[in-house]
């Protein structure tokens, strides 16, 4: 009953237990993201240096540039693909804490992260498409380095669902899903600065030096993206004292049975 009982512990800050916090936080990620879209589709000028019209080269493709709606999705897409990275470094590092200590509860904080980065990385790739089709012309552009190596750590994430399930004793799949995720997160960071280790790549770099917002739509994006590490945070927490609610049961049960 070891894990279960370190997940249901409730710890103080201020007054307020963890619940009480994890709430407070989905709360204030809810209204950062709410004032992102407002801000975004209403009051922020398009991104500098964008145009209508032209063409480029990607993947050997010729495609069209357009603006408006791509210009709106991008102040939504570029926090949630950032958190997707973030989230799956902690859930890596969780990986690499259970194969260290052996403690069960690492692992379960570890699978619960990526849960939350597969559903971070399904709404990246849906607002990455809706990007691609009115910034590029394209649902998708084969061949473009940042999309390529976000595919693939799209489908190493849900790789690691299917290894999982696929073993049937609990501590080689704990095992087996740690190793999993800490090799598939290699790809997090290359997938990351791909954009400017490769001069060929057309994908915007939004994070570089000197920057390429100002003002509101500087604005935007850091409502959006701290808005977005917010709610994740909180889906994270509530589905982790879920789960270890669970646990506690299934612990109770067999306690019980024996």
């Amino acid at each position: 009953m070891r894990v279960a009982e370190q997940g249901i512990t409730q710890r103080r800050f201020l007054g307020m237990t963890g619940n009480a916090w994890t709430l407070v936080m989905l709360a204030i990620g809810a209204v950062l993201t709410t004032a992102d879209f407002i801000l975004a589709f209403y009051y922020t000028p398009i991104v500098f240096g964008a145009g209508v019209g032209g063409s480029k080269m990607i993947g050997g493709i010729v495609v069209s540039q357009q603006l408006l709606f791509s210009q709106k999705i991008f102040y939504f897409h570029v926090p949630v693909a950032i958190g997707s990275f973030l989230v799956f470094t902690f859930a890596a590092a969780y990986a690499v804490l259970f194969l260290v200590r052996k403690d069960r509860s690492y692992d379960t904080r570890s699978r619960i992260g990526m849960e939350v980065t597969l559903l971070l990385v399904i709404l990246t790739l849906i607002t990455g498409d809706i990007w691609t089709r009115f910034e590029w012309g394209v649902w998708w552009a084969f061949g473009e380095p940042r999309l390529t190596t976000y595919a693939i750590m799209a489908l190493l994430v849900v790789g690691y669902f299917v290894l999982r399930a696929a073993v049937a004793d609990d501590e080689r799949r704990a095992t087996y899903g740690a190793v999993f995720c800490i090799i598939a997160w290699i790809d997090a960071p290359i997938s990351f600065v791909i954009t400017r280790m490769i001069p060929t790549s057309i994908h915007p770099v939004v994070l570089r030096a000197g920057g390429g917002l100002t003002g509101t739509q500087l604005l935007a994006f850091l409502l959006g993206l701290f808005g977005m590490l917010f709610t994740s945070w909180a889906i994270y927490q509530l589905r982790l004292r879920e789960e270890f609610a669970r646990e506690r049961i299934d612990a109770l049960k067999e306690a019980l049975e024996g």
